[in-house]
């Protein structure tokens, strides 16, 4: 008797009344901020660009990049590509057949030549034709389709370096220069260099070996692509995250399903970037998606730790590592720091997931956890939101399969 008067007290108090109603606030806050989830496109890629000068002085360059972006100029710097003034066209043209595409590229192929420079030491500009554009058959269309324009001309006599220019306005940028090793005989790629500014790359030199980059600056540059490939682009990754931490933020429950959810993921991201296993993204993308629903809405259903949840986990974890490997593969990977690159992204991707556990724990478990309401107005609601959110990507990913 005395308990349940206790506990009636506890929950008549006013501090327990603001406390709840604090956990609804944060609660529906979550609610607004992932509800557009659904909706929302994805970040335009970087355009990667590869230059290769062979013996004759002749020049030839492959620009993989998003003519879709290209064509609306929607760019890094949205965010969500819904924000673009031209979003309706740039869902549009991803929306086309690869001949459709290549027919509306038609009348940009000026403009580009234009805007795009090559020059030399002296400044000297290299005229540049293209040669050929390959374009990918429309797949799913909320993932961007790279294409490929292939670009030639001829290396002016007395050249030494180039130096490589891509407007801001088409987004960022990454350069590499195909060499040769004239004392070993063999070619090689120079470094990727990342633009991010409205400038030129620095000289990509033709007669000597460029100097590696420090092994510190490759960590730090595969580290922070793993990170922001997690926090904040990868709101597929977040979101299941967050439904292992929802399950439970006491620490070795959440320990057990991290460590299973790395081990896998590690397996299969290093199996699939030296090519060893691979699936197509109409396939993964859309088993993604189905993992964060069966987490999300196990989280309602079931309240303790089980092997065959840590099973699952292991399980979705081995998904998840093929797509991180489509992200590591878009940038790049040197032969001769291979290893260094795909330990530094697995160090960045860890370093993104235990920024999400933190913020969950200190915004929300830290505060709420403990109280007896924690499980009925916050657990269920918000995992019952990350199973729809996960059942809707997944509906709407098999339509790639259509």
């Amino acid at each position: 008797m005395n308990k349940l008067l206790i506990h009636k007290n506890i929950k008549k108090h006013p501090l327990n009344s603001w406390i709840q109603n604090k956990a609804i606030v944060f609660l529906l806050l979550s609610l607004f901020i992932l509800f557009p989830i659904p909706s929302l496109a994805d970040l335009v890629k970087p355009a990667l660009t590869e230059i290769n000068v062979d013996a004759s002085g002749q020049i030839k360059i492959e620009l993989r990049a998003s003519i879709e972006a290209l064509l609306t100029g929607i760019n890094g710097r949205y965010k969500n590509t819904k924000d673009a003034p031209n979003a309706a066209a740039y869902d549009s043209l991803r929306a086309m057949q690869s001949e459709q595409l290549a027919v509306s590229f038609d009348p940009f192929k000026k403009e580009l030549l234009q805007k795009i420079k090559l020059t030399n030491q002296s400044g000297k500009r290299v005229n540049l034709a293209i040669s050929k554009v390959k374009i990918p058959e429309r797949g799913y269309t909320k993932v961007p389709r790279i294409s490929v324009i292939y670009l030639k001309g001829e290396l002016p006599p007395g050249s030494e370096s180039l130096q490589w220019y891509y407007p801001l306005k088409f987004g960022d940028n990454a350069v590499r220069l195909r060499q040769i090793d004239k004392q070993k005989g063999i070619w090689n790629w120079s470094d990727w260099e990342w633009i991010r500014t409205d400038k030129k790359s620095q000289p990509l030199l033709l007669n000597k070996i460029a100097i590696k980059k420090p092994f510190f600056s490759v960590v730090k540059n595969y580290i922070e692509l793993g990170y922001v490939h997690i926090f904040p682009r990868g709101m597929d990754h977040i979101l299941f995250i967050l439904a292992l931490f929802l399950f439970s933020a006491k620490l070795k429950p959440l320990f057990l399903q991290v460590t299973m959810f790395t081990i896998a993921h590690t397996i299969t991201l290093g199996l699939s970037v030296i090519g060893i296993i691979s699936l197509p993204a109409n396939i993964v993308q859309p088993l993604i998606a189905l993992s964060i629903a069966y987490a999300g809405f196990e989280n309602i259903f079931v309240k303790e730790l089980h092997k065959s949840r840590l099973l699952l986990v292991f399980m979705f974890g081995l998904l998840h590592g093929i797509g991180f490997a489509t992200a590591l593969n878009d940038f790049g990977m040197e032969k001769n720091s291979f290893l260094t690159s795909l330990i530094s992204f697995n160090i960045g991707v860890e370093l993104g997931q235990l920024s999400i556990i933190f913020i969950a724990f200190f915004g929300m478990a830290i505060l709420f956890q403990k109280r007896p309401w924690y499980r009925i107005r916050v657990l269920i609601p918000a995992s019952l939101l990350i199973g729809l959110t996960g059942l809707y990507w997944t509906v709407d990913r098999l339509e790639w399969l259509s």
